[in-house]
């Protein structure tokens, strides 16, 4: 049968990346406490085309998916790219693993333990036999305002605030470190199930400890300019505030080993921050 795709572009432009998006998956995930666990992820796939050919094998990329089947980590993940980027006939690969982790986390006061979910992404790259990572984490917490604790004779408004963290690693790290971070960074975590004594306890908790978005923005950063294994990364602090018809936000983006050709908070050709 003719091979179309195999010919070359009438018109003679490359094309950064092309593949299947929005597949959607079973997964496998390192867990600190449990060893693993399983998931479902939503997969983007593809590889860069040269002009040289018309269009790629869309089947080829579900293939090497469905025959891929293995723990994520960044071992796998290469070789998934060096597999979709040999069967393309690519120098460049490119796959994205959209999640949600799951903590089994005890209330602060009964200890009664439930689940909560964070959405998580890893993305990976394949470039002339080199390969990058990016993990992102979003993070729920709860915010105080600083402001209105101090003008007010009885409370303050606070609301959910989202943290989202994304990290280059030289170094394999728990994503509960990058929650635990997070979670430390604001007024009080948040939780899935809580009793009375629980939700004393948050309240109290979150009261004795306002912050602001900057607080909070800067708390983690501190703790990931610090931590051995990141060479890069951005938070972006967004609170979803509930007395204001607006959010506010933060953001900071740094190395850490002293180079400087990341982009800023919002441009990025694969769209790495945009939950």
């Amino acid at each position: 049968m003719e091979d179309i795709q195999s010919g070359p572009a009438q018109v003679a432009l490359d094309i950064d990346v092309v593949g299947v998006r929005q597949l959607t998956l079973p997964l496998f995930v390192k867990d600190r406490a449990a060893g693993r666990q399983q998931t479902v992820a939503t997969v983007d796939i593809g590889v860069a085309l040269p002009s040289s050919f018309k269009g790629t094998h869309m089947s080829r990329f579900v293939s090497a998916l469905e025959q891929w089947n293995e723990e994520l980590d960044y071992t796998s993940v290469t070789r998934l790219l060096a597999d979709v980027r040999d069967r393309l006939e690519a120098k460049t690969a490119f796959v994205r693993f959209s999640f949600t982790y799951f903590i089994n986390k005890s209330a602060p006061a009964s200890a009664i333990r439930s689940h909560i979910g964070y959405a998580c992404r890893l993305t990976g790259e394949l470039l002339g036999g080199k390969t990058s990572f990016l993990l992102d984490v979003e993070v729920p917490v709860m915010t105080v305002c600083p402001c209105s604790k101090a003008i007010s004779d009885e409370g303050a408004h606070s609301q959910r605030t989202l943290v989202r963290i994304s990290v280059r690693m030289t170094g394999f790290s728990w994503i509960e470190d990058f929650v635990a971070m997070a979670e430390n960074s604001a007024s009080s975590p948040v939780y899935t199930l809580l009793k009375r004594e629980d939700e004393k306890f948050v309240t109290e908790h979150a009261f004795a400890n306002p912050t602001f978005v900057e607080d909070v923005v800067r708390n983690v950063a501190t703790q990931l300019i610090q931590h051995p294994h990141v060479s890069w990364f951005r938070v972006v602090v967004e609170s979803l505030e509930s007395i204001h018809g607006h959010n506010a936000f933060a953001c900071i983006e740094q190395h850490c080993d002293g180079k400087g050709d990341e982009r800023r908070c919002g441009a990025s050709v694969h769209g790495e921050f945009s939950f």
